[in-house]
């Protein structure tokens, strides 16, 4: 089920940003010259807030018992107020390197109106104190639109208690019109009190809150949309809960003596729904697209024809690096929030390591096309279009 989306408009920035009439008439140039230059274009649906149930598929239709079905998307976040209004985000999510823990702290922060100091994120993983669930992890881009989305609900249900607080404090105030912004407790008619002052409350003089509000600033939430359900008896599954979009054009040079193939520019465009860090997104964005660069153009094993392997080492399987990403890259953003998410966020971090191999074969075939060469298969580097070039003369 695709949940929003606008891919035109993300074709259409795309196809701007790479200035393609400028990138058509240096093909022109170059094959009037006999030398190569293509230009590639791919456009990927991006799945992310992965629905654990596919793997119910596994088992044969007719094999699976009634209520052994797997489903959902769920995550889980433990959230915190200290006497000195500290909030603490417990996050399961186990990260390497995305940022989940900035991310946490910012998403915290805008909910419960307080400084991004005023809020520490702690990252911990063990399934005896950390809650979770089966389908809790890092992986199929999920910390966007579903880890965020048990911050928000656990920064509403802290909320609530806050100003229920807060409104022992501000005599007469009705929690409901209480609002949290910049450290404070605001109402209606300017008068505030600061939210540590009203954490302060539940910890210090619990029994002056209103019947029914517990003295508790604790939360365990999770969100577990509906819309990832089990597999049906046809096996058909929505397997992700959200859908993003990724348009990508890539322009290569080919050095006609040496078949060296130069990435020249790079035009990729995401629809993430709505952007949580603009600078931890488009961290997101590069690495993926160096990571397709890998897979597109390097990395690769090779056996002898006696079976034995020739790429052991790094020093024949070849990766990228900051060398052979120094094109030029223009990135940028189509924002189409998700109806299915609180935030409107969905995942980011795969995108570009599915388009941009994709997109840059398609360009190495456009170059070669004048010569009538197809491409096959990956990776593509100088020997493989020497190899295919010596087929095509000798054919």
């Amino acid at each position: 089920m695709y949940d929003s989306g606008d891919y035109a408009a993300a074709l259409d920035l795309a196809v701007k940003n790479a200035d393609l009439a400028e990138l058509e008439r240096r093909r022109e140039t170059a094959r009037a010259e006999g030398a190569f230059y293509g230009i590639g274009t791919a456009l990927v649906v991006d799945p992310s807030g992965t629905n654990i149930g596919y793997v119910g598929l596994a088992t044969p239709a007719e094999d699976r018992r009634p209520g052994r079905d797997k489903s959902g998307s769920t995550e889980h976040v433990r959230m915190s107020v200290d006497l000195q209004g500290i909030v603490t985000v417990l996050l399961g999510s186990v990260p390497q390197g995305q940022g989940h823990a900035t991310v946490a702290r910012k998403v915290a922060a805008q909910r419960l109106g307080l400084p991004i100091a005023q809020v520490r994120a702690v990252v911990d993983m063990d399934t005896a104190t950390t809650p979770w669930t089966v389908t809790s992890g890092s992986y199929s881009s999920r910390f966007a639109p579903l880890v965020t989305s048990a911050v928000v609900a656990a920064a509403d249900t802290i909320a609530a208690t806050v100003k229920a607080a807060g409104a022992t404090l501000l005599e007469g105030a009705d929690p409901g019109e209480l609002t949290l912004l910049d450290g404070k407790v605001v109402h209606p008619d300017g008068r505030s009190v600061a939210f540590r002052h009203a954490a302060g409350v539940v910890h210090w003089d619990p029994a002056s809150l209103p019947d029914g509000v517990p003295a508790r600033l604790y939360a365990e939430a999770e969100f577990s949309p509906r819309e990832t359900r089990a597999a049906t008896a046809d096996d058909r599954i929505n397997s992700s809960l959200c859908y993003g979009f990724v348009a990508e054009i890539v322009a290569v040079r080919i050095d006609p003596d040496t078949l060296e193939i130069e990435v020249d520019r790079v035009s990729s465009v995401h629809d993430a729904g709505t952007v949580l860090d603009q600078t931890l997104l488009d961290g997101q964005v590069y690495g993926a697209l160096v990571h397709g660069l890998g897979g597109a153009a390097y990395e690769e094993f090779t056996h002898a024809d006696s079976g034995q392997p020739t790429a052991a080492t790094f020093l024949d399987y070849l990766c990228p690096t900051s060398a052979e990403a120094g094109f030029d890259l223009r990135t940028d953003h189509v924002v189409t929030p998700s109806p299915l998410t609180p935030l409107g966020a969905k995942g980011c971090g795969e995108g570009s390591s599915k388009s941009f191999p994709v997109a840059y074969a398609n360009a190495v075939a456009d170059a070669l096309a004048p010569r009538g060469i197809d491409i096959t298969r990956l990776p593509l580097h100088g020997e493989v279009l020497h190899q295919l070039l010596t087929e095509k003369e000798n054919s």
